[in-house]
């Protein structure tokens, strides 16, 4: 269903049974797949190229223009998966390059007042609360969240399966199943309700993540020398492996209070 009153260019492409709702507007160059609704006042911008199942609220933008000046006008794109939900005044800005571009994968929860800024990834299943503020290329791995006003600076990756508290500003890397807390953001502890109740992992590993944070996080030495000590002290799993990989493959960068005399 399509109200008289919505504005949709004659170049987009919809799918199947699309709700577009009085007053919502659709750009040139956009592709809404099947099943999608669009809300009052809601803006699906060019460049948008959405999967099926999606709703769109009040108010929200998808596919605004980057806010960087590197962006010189040219066609860029935002990729949005299937299954999603995007809340009210919600603004997702597209790529700066033609190659590349914003993507949100399957299944995210974006609510109300979120910011997604230019090339960044939120990958499948995550939440990010109200008013999260997140910078340009930026990648948020799945079945994160970020709570409330949370804050992620320019380039900053977070790990599978963490949780950064409300109100956190981050500018450095979250590393997986974490739970990240305070300003400056320091570590909080392992994410375990969420791995116990909501992962098909075992409490072994559950504790064999623990285990490899007291090392990083709790102890007295380097991080190259924490990370040596897991890799003597843990058996070899996916989950060390997850944890190792994403430090070594950061830089030995990490959010955290912690005392690294590399």
């Amino acid at each position: 269903m399509i109200s008289p009153l919505a504005h949709v260019d004659p170049s987009a492409k919809l799918g199947k049974d699309v709700t577009v709702h009085a007053f919502a507007y659709i750009d040139k160059d956009v592709v809404i797949g099947d099943n999608c609704e669009i809300m009052p006042y809601a803006s699906i911008m060019k460049g948008t190229r959405m999967g099926n199942n999606n709703k769109v609220y009040q108010g929200a933008i998808v596919s605004a223009d980057p806010q960087d000046f590197r962006w010189k006008g040219q066609d860029t794109y935002c990729y949005i998966g299937d299954d999603n939900v995007i809340r009210e005044h919600v603004i997702i800005n597209r790529g700066i390059e033609a190659d590349g571009g914003t993507r949100i994968d399957n299944g995210c929860f974006v609510m109300a007042d979120s910011h997604i800024g230019h090339d960044s990834h939120i990958k499948d299943h995550c939440v990010l609360g109200n008013g999260v503020t997140i910078a340009g290329g930026v990648e948020v791995d799945h079945g994160s969240i970020l709570s409330s006003n949370v804050i992620l600076h320019e380039g900053v990756r977070v790990g599978c399966l963490a949780l950064v508290k409300g109100g956190c500003r981050i500018s450095s890397n979250v590393p997986p199943y974490t739970i990240i807390a305070h300003n400056p953001a320091t570590y909080y502890g392992v994410n375990s309700i969420i791995l116990s109740k909501y992962t098909d992992m075992s409490d072994a590993q559950v504790d064999d993540i623990a285990k490899a944070y007291r090392h990083i996080y709790q102890s007295s030495t380097s991080l190259f020398n924490a990370l040596r000590r897991i890799e003597a002290d843990i058996d070899q799993s996916e989950v060390r492996d997850e944890i190792l990989a994403f430090i070594r493959d950061n830089n030995l960068r990490i959010v955290g209070n912690r005392s690294d005399i590399d």
